[in-house]
């Protein structure tokens, strides 16, 4: 019963403070958004964009406080350092839950900018949140398949990357396109033990349209020693060990530029993947990666 009593008191502190700290977040991006849209020049773009980068940052590290205070996570991080706050980076990561999002987050804050990520156009109407990825420039992609639709989303990634370029940004990908779970590994029949088949659509449109502008490629391993946990996990204080591996690659010359009509881009960047899957895939193992949720 007492467990249960913990319990519920972190996750109240902690739905509370992340209830707050996103409302007054998105509350303040607000007047620097409309600033952007009625006053469309470069110089008060310029100036929105730090503002509301910097207003994230702190969201950013809010949060991490309120992970800090109702649990005791043991943090197991390497390779996280000797990154230029002020450079732009295309960050990979496995995918397993929900939380890696505010893993990544927590490792990279104040290290890196901004992480920024393609998203769902649909997710624009989620209360408050929407309002902020809008604010802040996140790429939101129909994703419904076919040429018509592709080519919008790459005019969409176009235009959000050219934004980007003002300001020093993050772009992350999830390859795999969704969280790994036993039965989509399963269904997939994934040549990989500990990950599901890895896309290229979302790095491609990212390298043509800003490729050259990239210092590097940061390929990140999330590991969860204890069972992948929940959110409800994470608020209660339940995360107790998350082991997290960052490596930085540099990207090949040739997959930094537009590919336009070249045939043989998409197999020659499918080809790079593929092989550092293979090579996260065998250190998961090495790391004892576990796929069993909490």
């Amino acid at each position: 019963m007492l467990a249960r009593l913990v319990s519920f008191a972190k996750a109240t502190l902690a739905s509370t403070a992340l209830t707050l700290n996103t409302v007054i977040m998105c509350t303040s991006l607000i007047p620097f958004a409309l600033a952007k849209l009625l006053l469309p020049f470069r110089s008060v773009r310029r100036v929105a964009d730090v503002v509301n980068n910097a207003l994230a940052d702190i969201w950013v590290n809010n949060n991490g406080l309120w992970i800090n205070a109702v649990g005791r996570t043991q943090w197991q991080v390497t390779g996280a350092s000797g990154f230029k706050r002020y450079g732009w980076y295309l960050v990979s990561s496995n995918h397993q839950s929900w939380v890696d999002i505010l893993v990544l987050q927590k490792v990279f804050g104040g290290k890196i900018p901004l992480l920024k990520f393609f998203i769902k156009k649909e997710l624009i109407y989620v209360p408050i949140i929407g309002l902020a990825w809008w604010a802040l420039d996140f790429p939101f992609m129909s994703r419904k398949g076919g040429k018509a639709s592709a080519a919008k989303d790459l005019e969409t990634a176009r235009k959000a990357c050219e934004k980007f370029r003002v300001v020093p940004t993050s772009v992350i990908s999830f390859l795999e396109g969704t969280r790994f779970t036993p039965a989509k590994h399963d269904q997939q029949r994934s040549p990989y033990q500990h990950l599901l088949k890895p896309k290229t659509g979302g790095i491609a449109m990212a390298l043509a349209t800003m490729g050259e502008q990239f210092d590097a490629m940061l390929d990140v391993t999330i590991v969860y020693p204890d069972g992948v946990p929940t959110f409800t996990d994470l608020i209660c204080g339940k995360l107790h060990h998350v082991i997290v591996d960052v490596r930085q690659i540099q990207i090949p010359t040739d997959l930094k530029t537009d590919p336009g009509n070249d045939p043989t881009y998409r197999a020659r960047l499918q080809t790079w993947i593929n092989g550092l899957w293979a090579a996260k895939d065998r250190h998961l193992d090495e790391l004892g990666a576990s796929t069993t949720q909490q």
